[in-house]
């Protein structure tokens, strides 16, 4: 008996080669028809067949990229919907065989694409059991995006892509005649009113895509529910890039996915131990207790009246010689008794009042007394008497 599941791949190419194929009529945006695009917005391909080779310039926008006369005027935050025919609009679309994902980038139309320049916008692949080109062909050969509200004003080519995998159990490079089938479609767009953000563009096709790539070299037909869609993961829109790493997860037909936390397992990222980090005890934090602050009282504050005339008397105490002098010497240090002057006799009103003096004349007659002072210091030994510069000091005032 003839085992039914090992004819589906023969089956699905035979039927393949006479009604499959499929690329861009047009677009819209925020749900207004754009009108036909075909070579007018959209670099089509002078047919609907697929590329299979990877490595190949084809990859990039299938094999006519050229620029064309128009852009489609979008801005940021709006929905743009692809819409895909077979052979006339609103027709099959593709055949049903044609299972795969379908995926959207973008870059600066200035690189012709060319280069590491491409940023994921949108992926949607395999979830409960359902493609994303079963969902394309249920919706009329229609699928839509919402662009990023903070992508910055610009010219863009912007790039849908289905995948077909019905061929996908063999690798191309081991033979040509199989292997997944790329249906690439860049449309050149304005996106006039935008936020201040580009896209990171670190993904090139060439390269970046590769015949062994889990969702490029994939049995249709081994029963799987889980597919990796391959390329890069899709743009947050706010981040400065993503890597190029493969992301392994399903994915619905939504519009923009967020970058999951397994989407950049690849940046090196520092982890640090309890032990990296110092820590302290009571013990490395001095206290203070209320005895190591000095207290003073209102006996601790000499005070002084009217009649208390100090006169400091002084006696001689030798200092130690520095050891940085060429020659010993010694300087008197003073200590001062307190001697009450007499009595300030009451003036009787005969008494004639001198005027006060200006703070110029002032400060002049005490150079002099710190002249007077530096002099009587400058004696070695004996007693020092500043009894004279003390009764000058008096005169200042």
């Amino acid at each position: 008996m003839v085992n039914f599941t090992t004819l589906l791949p023969v089956l699905a190419a035979l039927i393949g080669a006479a009604n499959a194929h499929t690329r861009v009529y047009g677009l819209s945006v925020n749900d207004v028809d754009q009108g036909d695009g075909r070579s007018i917005y959209v670099r089509s391909p002078p047919s609907n067949s697929p590329v299979k080779d990877v490595s190949s310039k084809d990859i990039i926008c299938n094999v006519n990229n050229v620029a064309v006369s128009k852009n489609v005027s979008v801005n940021a935050g709006e929905k743009v919907t692809f819409e895909w025919y077979h052979d006339n609009r609103g027709d099959d679309i593709i055949d049903g065989s044609h299972k795969g994902p379908i995926t959207v980038y973008i870059a600066d139309a200035a690189s012709n694409g060319e280069g590491a320049v491409w940023t994921k916008l949108y992926e949607s692949g395999l979830s409960n059991g359902v493609w994303a080109v079963d969902t394309l062909i249920s919706n009329k050969g229609k699928h839509s995006l919402t662009l990023p509200s903070s992508l910055a004003a610009g010219d863009y080519l912007i790039r849908a892509e289905i995948i077909a995998l019905h061929e996908a159990d063999t690798n191309y490079a081991t033979n040509s005649a199989r292997g997944a089938q790329f249906y690439p479609s860049c449309s050149q767009i304005t996106v006039k009113t935008g936020g201040s953000t580009k896209p990171p563009g670190t993904f090139n096709f060439i390269g970046g895509y590769t015949t062994t790539d889990p969702g490029i070299l994939f049995n249709l037909y081994g029963g799987s529910t889980t597919y990796t869609i391959p390329g890069p993961a899709v743009w947050d829109g706010t981040s400065s890039g993503t890597s190029n790493d493969k992301v392994v997860a399903s994915s619905s037909v939504a519009a923009v996915v967020p970058i999951a936390s397994s989407a950049v397992a690849s940046v090196q990222v520092p982890t640090f131990t309890a032990t990296d980090v110092p820590t302290f005890t009571a013990t490395d934090v001095p206290t203070f207790t209320a005895t190591d602050i000095p207290t003073f009282t209102a006996t601790d504050v000499p005070t002084f009246t009217a009649t208390d005339s100090p006169r400091p008397t002084f006696t001689n105490k030798p200092q130690q010689p520095s050891t940085l002098l060429t020659r010993t010497r010694t300087r008197a240090s003073a200590s001062f008794v307190a001697k009450p002057s007499a009595a300030v006799p009451k003036p009787s009103a005969s008494t004639i009042v001198s005027k006060p003096k200006t703070p110029e004349e002032v400060n002049k007659c005490l150079d002099a007394v710190n002249a007077c002072i530096t002099q009587a210091q400058s004696s070695i030994g004996g007693v020092v008497n500043f009894e004279p510069c003390e009764n000058q000091r008096a005169s200042c005032y």
